[in-house]
């Protein structure tokens, strides 16, 4: 039987600001994503590149209800709000004319911001109704009944019927519906509603054909950095503590009432976000759908599925191949990134080891970048929306299976099942592997303007203390499994290319005794981004996710 430790992992949140580089990335696509009727109409522009950003802060945020704090991340100030369950009290002024909020679906994020919202709400003694949307003859009502929603309370409803009632609408259905149904999402707001979202694609999606939000609305998002049972997880975890939980971003988009700010700000104090940080829609969904299919998910899959492979030609039998690939990475190397950031990994090694891992890195920091910047030149084009929405079209015809099934996973079953987490070893051939992806996937992001806060965010903070976790928990198909329909749609397809790309390019380049490219590894060890991880390590709450313990949350998805 599968034993299921109690795995601690520490986490790392912070909440800093972004620098608004909206107006030198937006999107121009073909007009009908939907319904496109010729080719032509999928030839998106080039993407933009390089874009600037300010060694200072830009576009800085002031709140008259929350202590907004300068933080220095290498040569750049940025802005954080840290949140706390000490904040709780200011809630109801931050939530100023909001009666009724509405969370509409019951995903991966809508069930833990849900619960959250209503617990902190009520604890300050606040008589907003916190309230559960969902389509009609849903099978999810039950399970928001389980949690104590309900029709006979009025917190539970039809989505329809929950939007026209509510103040702020938090609208956490998936994107693929978001696109389908934003129409008639919007003409049921009621005059004056806030629009609330926790992930850009809406945004990147309404630019790809040419439309946008209603103007007479405040739309705003509030992004937390990890998937929705982390959310909740932290939440009830840090209670003793002055709370815990998963860092988010926020974006202001349109505030026509004035108050956008502070409630955006509020929504992320109420969820339980230890810190918060300013974005724009745009850059978010850029970093986001990019960072789920590099290190967060599809890389770490690639790396794995070539690493077992490759280990086992060199004469490991598959539960070593295992141990020596995924485990060292979920079990040791990320877990000294969350507590010391990335150098730290490299700095533990020394002689034959620090060579093995200079030469991983050196061969698989280009191929990985390679496919890297494919990525985001994808995204920031709009083809990763329009695969997402053809997908989600398709999806009736070709209903989503799991992957869990392949030699890959099944030994990483037996190898969870007999774990001992004290000889977890750390391979320096994974160690440079992983490392040199991470760091690529870095440099992708600060090249294409993204400050520091978002760029840790989603290459590190993400990867080692909330999706790993889970990782190292159930396994990387577990999680490829059970994730949100865009990650799984992207990571399913770029996992491939890594896999590839590093079997061909890089192994071979190391089995045929290619030299070190020395100029990678100083430009690895003199890296600013180092300063900026270890400056977020200093941030992070006292409380560490606990994957087994009891929860109201639900990790599983697919049965």
């Amino acid at each position: 039987a599968l034993r299921r430790p109690s795995i601690r992992f520490p986490s790392i949140h912070f909440f800093v600001q972004s620098v608004n580089s909206t107006s030198t990335m937006q999107l121009s696509l073909a007009l009908g994503l939907l319904c496109a009727s010729s080719a032509a109409a999928f030839a998106p522009n080039a993407p933009s590149r390089a874009v600037s950003v300010s060694s200072s802060a830009l576009n800085s945020f002031s709140s008259k209800i929350f202590e907004v704090r300068d933080v220095e991340f290498a040569d750049t100030k940025e802005q954080i709000v840290k949140g706390g369950r000490d904040l709780f009290s200011k809630l109801p002024e931050a939530f100023e004319g909001i009666k009724e909020i509405g969370v509409i679906g019951w995903g991966s994020q809508a069930p833990a911001q849900a619960q959250n919202m209503r617990d902190s709400l009520n604890e300050v003694g606040c008589d907003i109704k916190v309230r559960i949307g969902l389509r009609e003859g849903s099978s999810s009502f039950e399970e928001a009944r389980e949690v104590g929603f309900s029709e006979d309370a009025d917190t539970l409803g039809e989505m329809y019927d929950i939007i026209g009632k509510s103040d702020l609408v938090m609208l956490l259905i998936s994107d693929a519906a978001q696109a389908s149904l934003y129409k008639e999402i919007f003409a049921a707001m009621k005059p004056g509603a806030t629009l609330g979202l926790s992930h850009g694609f809406l945004l990147g999606y309404l630019e790809s054909i040419g439309e946008d939000f209603p103007e007479d609305m405040d739309v705003i998002a509030v992004c937390p950095k990890g998937m929705g049972p982390s959310v909740r997880r932290l939440y009830e975890q840090g209670k003793e503590v002055n709370g815990a939980g998963i860092n988010a971003s926020f974006a202001v988009h349109q505030d026509k009432s004035g108050k956008a700010t502070e409630l955006a700000l509020g929504w992320g104090v109420a969820v339980g976000s230890p810190f918060m940080f300013e974005t724009t829609l745009s850059s978010e969904y850029r970093s986001d759908i990019y960072g789920e299919r590099g290190i967060l998910l599809g890389a770490v899959h690639g790396i794995v599925e070539s690493l077992y492979r490759r280990y086992q030609r060199q004469g490991m039998s598959p539960e070593e191949a295992f141990t020596e690939s995924c485990e060292s990475i979920t079990g040791n190397i990320v877990k000294i990134i969350s507590t010391q950031g990335i150098k730290a990994v490299y700095d533990g090694l020394e002689g034959e080891d620090r060579d093995i891992f200079k030469q991983a890195y050196s061969a698989s920091y280009l191929p990985s970048k390679e496919i890297l910047q494919e990525i985001y030149d994808e995204v920031s084009s709009g083809n990763e929306i329009r695969t997402v929405i053809m997908h989600g079209k398709r999806i009736a015809q070709f209903p989503v299976g799991k992957i869990d099934g392949t030699d890959t996973w099944a030994v990483g079953e037996k190898v969870r099942a007999s774990r001992d987490e004290e000889k977890i070893p750390l391979n320096p051939f994974t160690a440079g592997v992983y490392v040199a992806t991470m760091m690529a996937q870095i440099d992708v992001l600060l090249e294409a303007g993204h400050p520091y806060s978002e760029v840790v965010n989603e290459s590190v903070i993400e990867a080692v203390d909330s999706l790993c976790p889970y990782m190292h928990y159930k396994g990387v198909a577990f999680m490829v499994d059970n994730c949100s329909f865009t990650a799984k749609t992207g990571s399913r397809k770029w996992a491939p290319r890594f896999d590839y790309i590093l079997d061909q390019l890089a192994y071979t380049a190391v089995d045929n005794g290619k030299p070190v490219n020395e100029d990678l590894i100083s430009a690895f060890e003199s890296h600013k981004v180092h300063a900026a991880v270890e400056e977020c390590c200093k941030l992070r709450p006292s409380v560490d996710i606990s994957v087994g313990e009891t929860s109201s949350t639900k990790e599983i998805v697919i049965e």
